[in-house]
């Protein structure tokens, strides 16, 4: 018996802990949005998602990735994409929550919250499932103003019982949504897409259309039905087109493979031909692209929140493996320049979740008041555009704190790097966000400088985010139209970043939100690489206590 070296001083992935309750920022945010009453269950989400074995069922999702299917043995086309049980136990894990319909169902207070909450939370395990799960609930809205369709899809919509089964749609007790707008041509440019639909009669809303073309992007092609863009006389219109035909035939998408990526790997994302598929049209002929937008307002929140869903996972593991590991003769946590790491981490986890509760409380009170409506159609794209990104760097930088042991695939920190572009890129890139942050601006100013004056008020007597605010009114009304676009990065990246710190400053402890508003408005060396922080000043021993409760 040869023993060449004994384990120790190695820590484990954290596990087997309740992730909702080891999150005050969280539980506050919480309460003040009066969503108290969606609490014990939220604990109870939160308890069966920390066990050490739903860790393990995440690896294995996205370990064996889905596979295509394409012909049965006989050489009949099936189109099917066959998944690792883990993804299915994860479908039915959310689904069984209620998640998906909570936000349409009541005008429960709280209700957008509650859902925010309870996406973030599952987002921190095993994103790859919230990608079915975003766009099913996006396209609810869509759906209510086809009245006919949607009282037909309600109750399945609004299930909390997972249905696996590849059958037509009335033979189903729930069912998932997709969609399919991206062709090869044209990416983020809509208006290029070249398939084509024919009216199978009278046409117009409600007709039933021929589809012939394809998708370069079909996202979850295994879901019940996806809201597909095609081309008509009029222009580009919206459809419904179930993965069934209504006479019980199968409709003929033909997957013609899945993307290899680089994330996401759970979820399965293909490329389809429809070969005269079968569907109906969406709102009004020649307006899908507005009609489908809608939706992606919905999914655009889902990717801020799923982001600080990533980046408090990356926290949680990071501070984690500080507090237990030893080198240098000291616990990593209590090392000065690894304090000042964690210590920025922290700030932009609590930033980003508190951005995205705000957000939520936009889309729950509604557009009817200028500032909410500012809040979700600016302030919505620009958080996309910057939290989306910042979760890449701090999932880089979470991965350092563990050296090697973050690097391999083994741990949690690997795929969490991996998968943190993907809301990046995911219905609009960080241009296309900033280009959309500047015509709702362009189209709605009102709004924008609704959204300024509830900045305004947050700001308080603060000097720094006066200044800031003022900066950025300026730079509103001042600059050239000609010149605007140009700084469309800029403009979203300040805008986001004083809506953090006014935000700090409202919820989070005095010194916490100086730190941040320090870092992030004042110091030009700061926030450029986490941990370029100067902690002078920070209580961090009570900030990283706040992060993660020992």
């Amino acid at each position: 018996m040869w023993q060449t070296h004994s384990i120790s001083n190695q820590v484990d992935d954290y596990a087997d802990y309740n992730v909702l309750a080891t999150d005050p920022i969280l539980r506050q945010a919480l309460a003040r949005a009066g969503a108290d009453w969606a609490e014990p269950a939220l604990l109870d989400f939160g308890a069966q998602l920390g066990r050490r074995e739903s860790y393990a069922q995440a690896e294995l999702a996205n370990r064996h990735g889905p596979e295509l299917r394409s012909h049965d043995a006989r050489g009949r086309r099936v189109d099917q994409v066959e998944f690792h049980p883990a993804w299915h136990e994860f479908l039915a894990l959310y689904r069984g929550q209620g998640l998906v319909s909570l936000a349409f169902e009541t005008e429960r207070r709280g209700r957008w919250s509650a859902f925010a909450a309870g996406f973030y939370l599952h987002g921190q395990i095993e994103a790859g499932s919230l990608c079915p799960a975003t766009m099913t609930q996006a396209c609810i809205p869509v759906l209510q103003k086809e009245a006919a369709l949607f009282e037909r899809l309600r109750g399945q919509l609004y299930s909390r019982a997972y249905d696996p089964r590849d059958l037509p749609l009335e033979q189903k007790t729930s069912l998932w949504v997709g969609m399919g707008m991206t062709e090869k041509q044209g990416g983020s440019d809509l208006r290029a897409n070249t398939t084509l639909a024919t009216p199978l009669g009278a046409g117009g809303r409600g007709g039933e259309y021929s589809l012939r073309g394809h998708k370069w992007f079909f996202s979850a092609p295994m879901c019940d039905a996806h809201l597909v863009l095609a081309r008509t006389e009029a222009g580009p219109s919206c459809f419904w087109v179930p993965r069934w035909r209504p006479d019980g035939t199968k409709n003929p998408i033909h997957i013609q493979r899945l993307k290899s990526k680089l994330g996401n790997r759970s979820n399965s994302s293909s490329e389809v031909e429809f070969a005269d598929a079968w569907g109906l049209m969406l709102g009004e002929d020649g307006r899908g692209i507005p009609t489908i937008i809608e939706m992606a307002g919905y999914t655009r929140l889902n990717c801020v929140i799923g982001s600080a869903g990533i980046m408090r996972q990356a926290l949680v593991q990071a501070l984690h493996y500080a507090r237990e590991r030893l080198a240098f003769g000291k616990r990593l946590a209590e090392q000065p320049l690894m304090r000042s790491v964690l210590a920025d981490l922290a700030l932009e986890s609590e930033a980003a979740a508190l951005l995205m509760m705000r957000l939520a409380q936009a889309f729950e009170r509604g557009a009817d008041a200028p500032a909410e409506r500012a809040w979700q159609r600016i302030m919505t794209p620009a958080a996309k555009f910057w939290v989306c990104k910042r979760a890449v760097e701090l999932s880089g930088e979470a991965m350092e704190v563990l050296g090697g042991n973050g690097y391999v695939e083994e741990g949690v920190l690997a795929r969490l790097y991996r998968e943190a572009p993907v809301n990046s890129i995911w219905e609009g890139s960080g241009n296309v966000m900033c280009l959309d942050v500047l015509r709702g601006i362009a189209r709605e100013p009102q709004a924008a400088h609704a959204l300024l004056d509830e900045l305004q008020q947050l700001a308080g007597d603060s000097a720094p985010l006066r200044s800031e605010l003022a900066a950025l009114r300026d730079l509103l009304t001042r600059t050239p139209a000609a010149d605007f676009e140009a700084l469309g990065r800029q403009f979203a990246q300040r805008l986001v970043l004083l809506a953090q710190a006014c935000l700090m400053s409202q919820h989070a402890p005095g010194e916490v939100a100086e730190a941040f508003i320090a870092s992030r408005l004042l110091d030009a060396q700061s926030g450029r690489v986490f941990g370029a922080l100067d902690t002078r000043g920070i209580a961090i021993d009570a900030l990283l206590a706040r992060a993660l409760p020992i």
